[in-house]
């Protein structure tokens, strides 16, 4: 039997409250793009009914460390001290080595790391919000965040914001049917290349 075409690998990027989640979620409703979602490992303990291989890989800080040491993660960061999160290669190559296309949603520098590490391989995609005031007012109409924690997503958003330019491609979401047409379009003419 002949081994499937190998998949590629699409990335997103933004700021919290950019819409990029619900962009990916709309995606993956298209079964002919083939997309695949990597599951990301963790060394933080499971919460609520958080299951290992299922939400993420659980990992204890010592075993992430010693994995970022092999060379086991294609782009991991220490997000709070202690807390670390990052993909694994066995993810990328169990997804698209089945010849399906891995959609990730990782953080402006993992984007970058992943575009360098497999070149062409990849197609990297930067959701910009429309404004900083738009981008306030959806983290505002969540209603999920304190003020504390979105003062820290706003101050964050800035520093995200100024890696745009470093993505194959910017697509400003202020219109969410048109963000997820254009991203789609993209992808497609990315794949079947």
């Amino acid at each position: 039997m002949e081994n499937p075409k190998k998949g590629k690998i699409i990335v997103l990027s933004a700021p919290s409250g950019s819409g990029k989640s619900t962009i990916i979620g709309e995606l993956m409703k298209k079964s002919d793009l083939k997309l695949g979602f990597s599951i990301s490992a963790t060394s933080r303990k499971p919460r609520g009914e958080e299951k290992h291989g299922k939400e993420y890989f659980f990992m204890t800080e010592a075993e992430f460390k010693d994995s970022v040491e092999k060379g086991k993660f294609v782009e991991w960061e220490e997000v709070y001290a202690g807390v670390c999160y990052g993909t694994l290669v066995s993810e990328v190559e169990r997804i698209t080595g089945a010849g399906n296309n891995l959609i990730m949603d990782v953080d402006v520098k993992g984007g970058i790391n992943i575009k360098n590490r497999y070149g062409k391989e990849v197609l990297t995609i930067f959701i910009m919000p429309p404004s900083k005031e738009i981008l306030e007012q959806r983290l505002r109409n969540r209603g999920t965040d304190t003020e504390e924690t979105i003062g820290k997503r706003l101050q964050k958003s800035e520093y995200e914001m100024s890696f745009a330019d470093k993505f194959d491609i910017v697509v400003i979401n202020d219109d969410l049917g048109k963000a997820v047409k254009e991203v789609e379009t993209q992808i497609r003419s990315f794949i079947n290349q």
